[in-house]
């Protein structure tokens, strides 16, 4: 898979990433992360060190959480097709032994 090169600015710097993601997706990253960033020093008087840390723990909450989230809805969901699918089954198996009784009936 090819490189994707891409100089972004976070925090007031220019890094030079490099990854497997277009070049867009980068910058996408780059842009969220910066504004995150922007709303903690705009919130605090912390050093940019400190801050670039609470940074990436806010951004490690968001994610655990969206995780939470989506294992929940998809457990959500899966239980909500177990009924449906089980309504299936019986009506198969009920029409199974409806043509079983036709075919041993003299």
């Amino acid at each position: 898979m090819e490189k994707t090169k891409t100089t972004v600015h976070i925090g007031g710097r220019d890094y030079t990433m490099v990854g497997v993601e277009s070049e867009e997706h980068i910058r996408r990253v780059a842009v969220y992360v910066d504004r995150k960033m922007e709303e903690l020093t705009l919130a605090t008087r912390l050093p940019q060190p400190m801050v670039a840390v609470l940074t990436a723990l806010n951004i490690a909450d968001d994610l655990i959480k969206a995780q939470d989230e989506n294992t929940r809805l998809r457990r959500e969901l899966l239980e909500a097709k177990v009924p449906s699918v089980s309504r299936k089954a019986k009506k198969a198996e009920d029409k199974a032994a409806d043509k079983a009784e036709e075919t041993t009936e003299p």
